[in-house]
C-alpha cells in the first residue's frame, strides 16, 4: 500500500465518518426519550439482536480504521521516525483514555457532598480544561504561551482529580468502572495503529489481527472464572479487544480500495470494479462468519461478541461502499457537504451535547418534559443533531482539538 493514500480521492471516508457522529449525537439524545419502538434502542445484552442503534459505535470504530492508513502514512511520507510515530499513537491513545476516564466518573461514583463544588460544575471545569491542553492554538500562542497553557489545562487536571469524592463516607476516589466510549476507542487505536506501523500495507496481516481479536474473545469466553480466575484476569477485557476487529476491518477496507495499483477516481466507475468485488467477498465472508459464530456467542452490543462486530463491519463496509459511488466516483459532493463540520471536528461535535447538559445542570435548568417522550421527543433529538451540528460549524471556526 502507497505510504500515504492520495486524500483527493477518499472523500467518503470524510462523509462517513460525519454521518456516524451526526447519528452517534442523535442516538445519544433519543436515549432518554420514553416510547421508543425497540429499534430505536440499544437491545438488552441478551436478546441475541442488534438495532441500527447498535451499529453506531462499531461504525466509529470502523471509521477509525480507515483512517490510519491516512493520519500515519501521512506522517510516515514526512518523514517521521519510528519512535515519533509510536510516540504520536500513545499520546493520542492517552488523551483518549483520560478523557473517557473523566467523563465515565462524571457519570456515576461520586458523592457531591464531599465535593468543592458540584458534580455539573466539576464537569465544566474538566472540558476547559481539555480545551487547554488539547486545542489546536493560534500562531500567536506558539512557544510558551501553548506550553503554559497546556501546563495551566494539565495542573486542572490533576485538581479535579483531588477534588473527587465518592462511596459512602467520600473517601473513594475515581475509579475504571468502564473506560468509556473515547476510552474504548483509545485502547482500540492504541492495539491497531501499533500493528498498522509494523505491518503497514499488508492486508493479510490486519485481516489475521482482526481473527485474533476475535479468537482471543472465544478464548475469554471459554474460561470459568471460579476455576481458573488468573486467566479470567487476563482475559477481562475481551470485548474490548473483539471491537478492536471492528477497526481493522476498517484498516483493511482503507487497503482494499486505496492500496496499492488502485484507480484514480477519474479513470470512471469501471475501474473500481475489482475493488468493489473484493469488498463484495468481504462483506459475505463476514456475514457468513458472523451466522456461524452466531449460535456460541449470540449477537450482543453489551457483551461485544463477534457476530456483532462481523455484522456491524458489513454494514459499515456497504454503507462506505455507496458513498464512495455517490461522493467520489459520482461527483455529488454537494450530497454529504453539510456534513464537513462534524467531520472535521468529530471530537468538538461529540463534547457538546455534555458541555452543554452540564451547563444545564449547573444552572438548575431542565427541558420542557414533552420532550423526554414519543413523537415531540424524537423530532427533538432529530433538531438537537442538527443543532450540535451548527454549533460545531460556528465552534470550528475559532477552535479545533487534536488528540
Amino acid at each position: 500500500m502507497p505510504v500515504a493514500p492520495d486524500k483527493s480521492r477518499a472523500l467518503a471516508v470524510d462523509a462517513l465518518r460525519g454521518l456516524t457522529i451526526l447519528v452517534m449525537v442523535f442516538v445519544n439524545q433519543l436515549a432518554g426519550v420514553s416510547g421508543m419502538p425497540a429499534w430505536a434502542r440499544h437491545m438488552p445484552a441478551d436478546a441475541d439482536a442488534m438495532s441500527f442503534v447498535d451499529v453506531v459505535f462499531p461504525a466509529f470504530l470502523f471509521i477509525v480504521g480507515m483512517a490510519i492508513p491516512f493520519a500515519l502514512g501521512g506522517r510516515v511520507a514526512r518523514g517521521d521516525p519510528p519512535a515519533a510515530l509510536q510516540g504520536h499513537v500513545l499520546a493520542r491513545t492517552t488523551a483518549l483514555l483520560v478523557l473517557g476516564f473523566f467523563m465515565v466518573n462524571a457519570e456515576s461514583g461520586y458523592d457531591e457532598r464531599w465535593m468543592p463544588w458540584p458534580i455539573a460544575v466539576w464537569e465544566l471545569v474538566f472540558y476547559a480544561c481539555v480545551l487547554l491542553v488539547w486545542a489546536e492554538r493560534p500562531a500567536r500562542t506558539e512557544g510558551r504561551g501553548r506550553s503554559a497553557l497546556r501546563a495551566a489545562g494539565v495542573l486542572g487536571l490533576l485538581a479535579l482529580a483531588d477534588a473527587y469524592h465518592g462511596g459512602p463516607d467520600g473517601r473513594a476516589w475515581m475509579t475504571h468502572q468502564w473506560w468509556g466510549i473515547l476510552g474504548l476507542i483509545g485502547w482500540s487505536y492504541l492495539i491497531a495503529a501499533t500493528v498498522w506501523l509494523l505491518a503497514r500495507g499488508r492486508m493479510a496481516v490486519h485481516l489475521l489481527a482482526a481473527a485474533a481479536c476475535i479468537a482471543f474473545y472465544a478464548a475469554g469466553h471459554a474460561i470459568e472464572p471460579t476455576s481458573h480466575p488468573g486467566w479470567a484476569a487476563v482475559f477481562a477485557e475481551q470485548a474490548m479487544v473483539c471491537e478492536t476487529s471492528l477497526v481493522f476491518l476498517g484498516i483493511v477496507t482503507s487497503e482494499l480500495f486505496f492500496g496499492a495499483g488502485s484507480p484514480r477516481v477519474q479513470d470512471g466507475p469501471r475501474a473500481w470494479h475489482p475493488r468493489f468485488a473484493r469488498a463484495g467477498a468481504l462483506v459475505v465472508a463476514l456475514v457468513v462468519a458472523g451466522a456461524l459464530l452466531r449460535p456460541a456467542y449470540t449477537i450482543s452490543k453489551i457483551y461485544g461478541s463477534p457476530t456483532w462486530c462481523l455484522w456491524s463491519a458489513a454494514i459499515c463496509i456497504v454503507l462506505f461502499c455507496g458513498l464512495f459511488v455517490l461522493v467520489d466516483l459520482r461527483g455529488h459532493r454537494g450530497a454529504v457537504r453539510w456534513l464537513d463540520p462534524v467531520a472535521a471536528n468529530p471530537l468538538v461535535a461529540y463534547l457538546i451535547p455534555f458541555v452543554v447538559d452540564a451547563a444545564l445542570r449547573a444552572l438548575h435548568v431542565r427541558l420542557p418534559a414533552a420532550l423526554g417522550a414519543g413523537l415531540p421527543g424524537l423530532a427533538f433529538s432529530v433538531a438537537w443533531a442538527f443543532v450540535v451540528l451548527g454549533a460545531t460549524a460556528l465552534v470550528a471556526r475559532r477552535l479545533r482539538l487534536r488528540l
